[in-house]
């Protein structure tokens, strides 16, 4: 199983940054498909929110690392998250072109 880390409690989550999304619901639709954990802060608060995908252990096996997620603030991003690991996400299935523009790579600060 897929493991999602989602950033919340700083600038993640709020909805004086974030306020059109409903931050519960980011929340609860991933937690049906994947492990969800839940972090104060990713220390990426340009990028928010942020959703850090996770590779199963097939994947990781298959070579999958870690995707950091930035400006998941449509419910439809959280569809194709879900929709991506469904179809086993990273080292299992190439990340739809959507999620791709989400994709950032985090400073090592």
């Amino acid at each position: 199983m897929s493991r999602l880390t989602v950033c919340r409690d700083c600038c993640c989550g709020s909805t004086r940054k974030v306020p059109a999304l409903d931050h519960d619901e980011q929340l609860r639709r991933p937690s049906e498909i994947a492990e969800v954990r839940v972090s104060d802060c990713l220390d990426v608060c340009e990028q928010a929110n942020v959703v850090v995908v996770r590779p199963s252990p097939a994947g990781r096996a298959a070579g999958g690392r870690p995707v950091w997620l930035g400006l998941v603030n449509q419910p439809d991003a959280v569809e194709d998250i879900a929709a991506w690991i469904r179809a086993g996400g990273p080292g299992l299935a190439p990340i739809p072109d959507i999620l791709a523009l989400h994709v950032f790579t985090k400073s090592r600060s």
